[in-house]
């Protein structure tokens, strides 16, 4: 059963379901549950930083329980995404109704979208790779595969990743500089690895050429089996999805630096480089991704097993209630740079 808990996370898509057959301000219900409610809950429930012992992590790590809880996300997602579609094409566009479904969306495209999609993507079997691939393309943020894998893991922490936030740096300025550096840099990366397998960058071999032939052929179909306000309302959702990320994006790194050593490269990634979270309520939703420096340490351990150590910097309260912080930014700025200077301290 102690296993079976990270089907938490699938009260999101009954909470989506609820969303889009109801009307006025409960079709905001999810984002209600999971930016209020949970939030406030998590702030009377303890963190809990135990990990499994050697023999158990050992164990556990090759249960297909944990990988079946991911793959159970790609029919729900799909499913979800094309009921949405004929429900948001009986909806009055620019109505309540409309942005209250449409964020629902939103909350899916992101949670299971692309937090799982991520979690995939790390594996080294490829056809769970590209169960991640359709999740991502769910979300039309396919290029995040390429540049978190290949530059994101290997730059963060620097000025190099454009998915570490600097100190001070605004959030919205953030999603910005992050979202679209990513793009540039996945071609970039993909460009560079056409060069060296000595193809031309236009190929099928590049990953950001089918990933765009992807994301082109789902808008185009969505348009021409509904209409433009159904696409209109996809990519709203999608991008909402994208912004959801690219918060999370912001609270994981936010203001952390690798020092650089005497031959002037930068020392290896370790567990104070990334923020950690051991709240368990944002832990079981986002598949332990809050425990995102164990992650950087090692992006090869599947989610069930990531560690908390105690030399990784500490957030307040879990995923859910930083991401409501970081929108309030003077409280934010307050709270997480006081606690970044002491880190800075300590280190």
């Amino acid at each position: 059963m102690k296993r079976l808990k990270y089907l938490l996370v699938y009260i999101l898509p009954i909470s989506v379901y609820f969303s889009f057959n109801t009307y006025g301000l409960m079709t905001f219900f999810p984002f209600m549950l999971f930016f209020g409610i949970l939030p406030l809950f998590e702030l009377f429930v303890k963190p809990n930083s135990s990990n499994f012992d050697k023999e158990t992590a050992v164990y556990e790590k090759n249960n297909p329980v944990y990988d079946w809880i991911l793959f159970f996300a790609v029919p729900v997602q799909i499913s979800m995404l094309v009921y949405f579609l004929f429900i948001i094409n009986e909806t009055s566009f620019g109505t309540l109704d409309y942005f209250g479904k449409i964020s629902s969306m939103g909350l899916m495209c992101g949670v299971l979208g692309i937090n799982i999609g991520h979690e995939l993507g790390h594996r080294s079997n490829r056809k769970q790779q590209f169960l991640g691939e359709i999740l991502l393309l769910t979300s039309l943020n396919t290029h995040f595969l390429p540049y978190h894998n290949g530059g994101h893991h290997r730059d963060v922490a620097t000025p190099n990743d454009a998915a570490t936030a600097k100190k001070n740096q605004l959030l919205f300025v953030f999603w910005i500089t992050s979202h679209f550096g990513s793009y540039v840099k996945a071609w970039s990366l993909e460009n560079k690895l056409m060069k060296k397998q000595r193809r031309f960058f236009l190929t099928l071999n590049n990953r950001m050429v089918i990933y765009t032939i992807a994301n082109i052929l789902l808008l185009f179909c969505i348009f021409h089996f509904f209409n433009l306000s159904v696409l209109i309302a996809f990519i709203i959702a999608a991008s909402l999805g994208i912004l959801l990320l690219e918060t999370v994006n912001y609270i994981e790194h936010y203001g952390l630096l690798r020092k650089k050593t005497v031959n002037g490269k930068y020392e290896r990634v370790s567990h104070i480089h990334s923020w950690n979270s051991d709240h368990p309520i944002g832990r079981l939703l986002l598949f332990n991704l809050s425990r995102h420096s164990d992650h950087h340490h090692n992006a090869g351990i599947k989610y069930p097993i990531l560690k908390s150590l105690p030399q990784s910097p500490q957030m307040p309260t879990g995923y859910p209630g930083m991401m409501v912080l970081a929108i309030i930014q003077p409280i934010w700025f307050f709270i997480m740079n006081n606690k970044l200077e002491k880190e800075i301290l300590k280190n």
